[in-house]
């Protein structure tokens, strides 16, 4: 407890970090006033309860501005939905490829592209949010043109002002903005999950809730573990006589996360999961099969949604990852610095055993995040409710423990530039970016 209170003394002794850490809750304080705020000619009392499926997962991550019919119902999504869309045209768009190795002026290109397809992605998103959630409540009262076109404005306006508050935050503030923001949405969801628990189990339940915080604490353990999990591929950098001096020659390594796609799978796999259940009610009057699928697919603790859900995260795990971890890329940027791998010649067999390594570790690396990702159902089949057993897993448990840490050793950064004992006893978090040399 000392140690932890020396450390806050010192992380609020360093001038830039108090600045930035303030500036952050001030942002995070004003992006959390707006979820509140509704859109003009909405009844508040007339809205339904929160949505679930993909709907409840969007609404989660917003911390209840999309059940809210907030002005930022869309929040940071659409700029999320055009970031990954972008991301995988530069992968097999040669226009996009070449902005990418332009350097600056291609990544403000390619930002500008970003932002003008965050607006239509928002307006496009605003027209089905309007139709599908909060026309059919009768909550509108004024006429459904003006507010389909003010509603529409409104909310581009507000995902456009969310962009900025993200953008505002990398730059002023501590950690990845719109990482953030998706962050303190998921949080806030927390204490009523807790307040809901300890009401449904009542004073004689306190030995289960006991239980169901243990159980917590060591799931958050193993998503720190997949997390930070690394494979460290030695880089020995040839040595280099440059006016008298010696550069290089020291070894290195290149650190290859055993969870390299984050959580875009369960993302990608949670979007897909509703489409059963959608088409097999289309034929459920007429076919007994249809019927199945749809009520199967419909409850999310069957074990054959979570089995094919898994199976989705397995998938889409490797081609995230291959899209996204270019084994040629990293040999070649290597080659190009002087840089090769002990015991295997640069270029292609460089690639070849990067790719290799990344294959080996993909494969425990999805079947760990399908794991996490269907411990939510099993924690409510345990007897769990279904709010708090979210935090259980899942992509809300592995974004927030991503983020923390990423924010952790920002400030452990700060703190050691300072020449202060890190957060840490060693002084070094594990794995630490500073530690390993970059891979490009």
């Amino acid at each position: 407890m000392k140690k932890f209170i020396s450390t806050v003394k010192n992380i609020f002794s360093i001038e830039d970090l108090r600045i930035r850490i303030l500036n952050t809750i001030g942002f995070l304080v004003v992006f959390r006033l707006g979820s509140f705020i509704v859109l003009p000619g909405v009844d508040p009392s007339k809205l339904g309860d929160a949505p679930e499926g993909i709907f409840g997962l969007i609404d989660t991550f917003l911390g209840g501005a999309f059940s809210n019919a907030s002005i930022f119902g869309l929040g940071i999504m659409p700029y999320i939905s055009a970031s990954i869309v972008l991301q995988l045209l530069t992968v097999g768009v040669p226009y996009f490829q070449k902005l990418q190795k332009e350097g600056e002026s291609g990544r403000k290109r390619i930002n500008q592209i970003t932002r003008v397809l965050t607006i239509a992605i928002t307006v496009a998103q605003g027209i089905g949010y309007i139709t599908a959630t909060i026309l059919p409540t009768g909550a509108v009262m004024v006429s459904t043109s003006l507010f389909m076109f003010s509603s529409l404005v409104l909310l581009s306006a507000g995902t456009m002002f969310c962009m900025w508050l993200g953008e505002k935050i990398t730059e002023k503030g501590i950690g990845n903005g719109i990482s953030m923001l998706i962050m303190i949405g998921i949080i806030s969801r927390f204490p009523g999950a807790i307040i809901a628990e300890v009401l449904s189990k009542g004073t004689s339940g306190m030995l289960l809730l006991l239980i169901e915080a243990a159980v917590l604490f060591f799931v958050v353990l193993g998503v720190v573990a997949l997390t930070e999990a690394t494979r460290r591929i030695p880089v020995q950098y040839a040595k280099q006589v440059v006016g008298g001096k010696v550069y290089g020659g020291q070894r290195q390594y290149i650190p290859i996360k055993v969870n390299a796609s984050g959580v875009m799978p369960i993302i990608f796999a949670q979007s897909l999961m509703f489409l059963p259940a959608l088409i097999a009610q289309i034929w459920s009057a007429e076919s007994d099969i249809a019927n199945y699928i749809g009520s199967t697919f419909s409850d999310f603790t069957s074990w054959q949604y979570n089995l094919v859900f898994a199976l989705m995260i397995i998938l889409f795990t490797f081609f995230y990852t291959a899209i996204t971890v270019n084994p040629e890329q990293i040999a070649e940027d290597l080659k190009r610095n002087g840089g090769f791998v002990p015991g295997i010649k640069p270029g292609a067999p460089t690639a070849d055993f990067i790719d290799n390594i990344i294959s080996r570790i993909t494969l425990p690396g999805s079947i760990l995040l399908s794991v996490v990702a269907v411990l939510p159902a099993f924690a409510i089949i345990a007897g769990i409710g279904g709010e708090f057993a979210q935090f259980y897993g899942g992509t809300s448990l592995l974004i927030m423990v991503g983020v923390i840490m990423d924010t952790l050793r920002q400030i452990e950064s700060y703190l050691l530039m300072r020449h202060y004992e890190g957060m840490m006893k060693s002084g070094n978090m594990k794995n630490n970016p500073s530690n390993y040399a970059a891979a490009v």
